[in-house]
């Protein structure tokens, strides 16, 4: 089947989700089973014929109102799109201010889809956002519901790495159980001559977080005066989008006489549709010649050239798909257009279900963005899969003090708090992602290049380290954080690693300023990382060293963050863990109001009202008898689903600890909630 700016969040819609009540109040559930919360969907207003079928509610679009969804709460997104800037290239291949990438991601069902997460890792826990302009959370069926809001973790992940998500407007062809009928109900009018639901479309994007949205109408059969109602919708949609800062995008599939017919291309028959929205996705039946003359008419339409995405479906192949690379992004030239790619989630599918490990989806991730070198600073020119760093300038949004990460890519096969297992359930939750690297993994050695990866074996904070593992036979800088920070007289930066073989000295690398020329080194100021070093101190903390460094003599702004690593013996195998770069340390507030929702057994619904101040996430945490703590949890959200809890032996009441997370990872002094049993 074909494929189809900043958050705005309604003050009015956040009081009514949390009401305010007394510090740590412990309120009786309400009346009523304590269901899971799913991401939304809707029809715009007709049902199927029948009845649905297990575990899918049919919604109507027109009937939705933000006080009456019990599942906002759970979905609605915590984290602004972060603004970002672009660093010098990391190849001299790499280019800024040209071809631009979206991708077409279906993260689950369209109905039963998590609104906050999963326990399991295997999840497509997408990490190389630095290349990617719009993501779009794909699906719909005829069966479910065609019109999807992202859910929060997708979001929230999205915005921390500056990129904007759309949600879906998906009319199936009639193959695939469209009906005319729901293209009609989408494009009525009221009395007044406006559409309804382009303003609910609006409020749904306002009220979840995300930034605009995805329309793709491929139901055949319509005429004339539905092109020119579609028409009409889609610029009402894009005034009231571009009022609240959010985009609407439009898939190359109706034709202006109201008629299905991909063209491949930006011509006369889909012109009015892509100046109506902001850009559009031209249909995988594009050539060099169609793209050509596309990106002209779109230059001379004032759009410009890169707000056309050519589409390239990897499903079926991922980066074994056969592309006419040089018709979109030519080496020699003048990039030709975007560039959209339809279903990347293949790096996670393709594998076979016993092969789902993280580290398997995170090694094919890796191929699939970087290339067949997995260096974007060295690509591979034999590669005949272009992949996107090869093409396209990373971005980062690390440009504002304070900075850190446990390098936590949003699922595990565990949880670990300062190095200890406080879960040993899997779990994904993609809002809990941090700022990753964005070049992964530019290594520069004299030797034998070691390698870097994301390892779910053990961990300091989250679910994930970062694993150096290789001979080392010659000093080895691995590039972290392409940055913007700030240097004042107090400021440090934190480094969390352990060794698990051979012998390696550490030293932080700084770079206060930019490369000379694309695809070289930051200018690298290299700190010992040890006892001997004035300006360190080190402690350890369940096998783990957390070393702090005050950047003496240093000034200005920080450009880029790595590490030095030089083997005393080897082989080596390190980790890091955690990097910090801050001034002064300040303890979060705590959350207030917290409450139990609704309950049925083990299964609860919590709430509470956010702590005041900047809060990274919030933590869960079950208080057991004997005095220790179980992690269940942790979200962006002010509420929280706990499923399947059980009595301990003796035990009469369940006693839970919710804490505010910092962006340093201090947590605040805990809130109780208790529910009896």
């Amino acid at each position: 089947m074909n494929p189809t700016r900043r958050t705005v969040l309604i003050a009015a819609t956040a009081a009514a989700l949390a009401p305010a009540l007394p510090e740590a109040a412990a309120a009786a559930p309400r009346t009523g089973a304590a269901t899971p919360p799913y991401a939304s969907y809707w029809y715009p207003d007709t049902f199927p014929a029948g009845s649905p079928g297990p575990g899918i509610t049919w919604r109507s679009l027109k009937s939705w109102r933000a006080a009456d969804d019990a599942d906002l709460a759970f979905n609605a997104a915590s984290v602004p799109l972060a603004p970002r800037f672009t660093p010098t290239p990391a190849n001299s291949t790499a280019r800024s201010g040209q071809a631009r990438v979206q991708a077409l991601v279906s993260f689950g069902p369209t109905a039963a889809n998590p609104s906050q997460g999963a326990a399991t890792a295997d999840y497509y826990a997408l990490t190389h956002w630095s290349y990617l302009d719009e993501l779009v959370f794909w699906g719909g069926s005829a069966g479910e519901g065609l019109i999807l809001a992202p859910n929060a973790p997708v979001v929230d992940a999205a915005h921390r790495h500056g990129v904007p998500v759309l949600g879906n407007v998906f009319l199936p062809p009639v193959a695939y159980g469209g009906q005319l009928q729901w293209t009609r109900d989408l494009v009525r009018k009221d009395a007044s001559g406006h559409f309804p639901l382009a303003a609910q479309l609006v409020a749904v994007a306002a009220a979840h977080g995300f930034d605009g949205w995805f329309v793709n109408a491929e139901t055949g059969g319509g005429n004339t005066a539905l092109g020119t109602a579609v028409l009409g919708f889609i610029k009402e949609l894009k005034a009231l989008a571009a009022a609240t800062g959010q985009r609407v995008t439009w898939y190359d599939a109706m034709t202006v006489n109201g008629t299905v017919s991909w063209q491949g291309a930006l011509n006369s028959q889909n012109e009015a549709f892509f100046q109506a929205a902001d850009d559009m996705f031209v249909d995988f039946r594009w050539s060099a010649g169609t793209l050509d003359s596309s990106g002209t008419r779109a230059d001379r339409l004032g759009h410009g050239r890169y707000a056309l995405w050519a589409g390239v479906d990897v499903e079926s192949n991922g980066s074994g798909t056969s592309v006419d690379w040089d018709a979109v992004v030519p080496a020699g030239k003048s990039h030709t257009t975007s560039i959209g790619l339809y279903r990347p989630e293949w790096t996670r599918n393709h594998l076979p279900a016993d092969r789902r490990a993280p580290e398997d989806f995170h090694a094919a991730d890796d191929r699939f963005w970087s290339g067949r070198s997995l260096d974007p600073s060295q690509p591979d020119t034999g590669d005949p899969w272009r992949a996107p760093a090869v093409s396209v300038a990373d971005r980062s949004t690390v440009t504002s003090l304070p900075f850190a990460s446990v390098f936590n890519t949003g699922h595990g096969l565990r949880w670990y708090e300062e190095g200890a297992v406080t879960s040993d359930k899997p779990w994904n939750h993609l809002g809990l992602q941090d700022r990753l690297p964005s070049r992964r993994w530019v290594v520069r050695t004299p030797g034998q290049r070691p390698a870097v990866s994301f390892d779910f074996a053990d961990a300091w904070r989250g679910g994930t380290s970062v694993l150096v593992a290789g001979a080392l036979d010659g000093p080895a800088v691995v590039d972290l954080y392409a940055t913007r920070l700030p240097i004042a007289a107090n400021t440090v930066v934190e480094l969390t690693y352990r060794g698990e073989a051979g012998e390696v000295d550490v030293e932080l690398a700084v770079a206060t300023g930019e490369p000379t020329t694309a695809g070289t080194a930051p200018p690298y100021t290299c700190l010992p990382v040890n006892a001997d070093n004035k300006a360190c101190r080190v402690k350890t903390v369940n096998g783990w060293q957390t070393a702090r460094l005050a950047l003496t003599g240093l000034s200005g702004t920080v450009h880029a963050l790595g590490v030095r690593l030089t083997a005393g013996a080897g082989p080596v195998r390190w980790r890091l863990g955690g990097i910090a770069v801050r001034n002064a340390l300040t303890t979060p507030a705590a959350p207030f109001g917290a409450r139990v929702t609704a309950a049925n057994g083990g299964d609860l619904r919590l709430a509470w009202n956010a702590a005041p101040g900047t809060v990274r996430h919030y933590t869960l945490h079950r208080l057991l008898p004997d005095g220790t703590r179980r992690f269940l949890g942790a979200t962006g959200q002010c509420a929280f689903f706990a499923a399947g809890l059980e009595p301990e032996r003796q035990e009469k009441a369940a006693r839970f600890e919710l804490r505010a997370v910092g962006e340093l990872y201090n947590a605040s002094t805990p809130v109780t909630v208790t529910h009896p049993w």
